[in-house]
């Protein structure tokens, strides 16, 4: 993997499928106990929307935009989700004592995993040179001396 767009996408990718997989986790967890089920005002669901669907738009936008935009996007956008992960699993349980004692172990496996991702995200974006973007692999190989095309 070669294409730093590809690769920046993937990465999205994969981040994206631990934060749902911890969200499914929780969901179960919350079902399964006893306690009421939260209730979580409406600024809260659309600031989860809105951190969910950043993963989901840069999958595609990581593909599409142009090098200076690309590099731009990613760096933002990875260090948006590097920075609520680490606020919402680790600074805020720590400060307010909101540990959930029986999903700790599952939320600083994917907490760990989903920083770990994000922050390979911004680091590639910002180590990725213009140099690089401007020299794409070729899709179709052609040695016409040799009588040999491809596409």
């Amino acid at each position: 993997m070669h294409d730093m767009k590809e690769r920046l996408s993937q990465l999205w990718l994969f981040a994206l499928l631990n934060y749902l997989y911890a969200d499914v986790l929780a969901l179960f967890d919350i079902v399964g106990s006893q306690d009421p089920a939260p209730h979580l005002p409406q600024w809260a669901l659309l600031g989860s929307a809105v951190l969910m669907e950043i993963p989901i738009a840069m999958i595609l936008a990581s593909r599409l935009l142009p090098f200076g935009a690309n590099r731009l996007a990613n760096i933002i956008a990875g260090a948006i989700e590097t920075l609520a992960v680490i606020s919402m699993q680790f600074v805020y349980p720590l400060a307010s004592g909101a540990w959930h004692e029986h999903m700790f172990a599952s939320y600083i496996f994917f907490g760990t995993i989903e920083t770990v991702c994000t922050s390979v995200i911004v680091w590639q974006a910002w180590t990725w040179s213009g140099v690089e973007a401007a020299v794409r692999p070729e899709r179709t190989v052609r040695q016409p001396e040799a009588g040999i095309t491809s596409s």
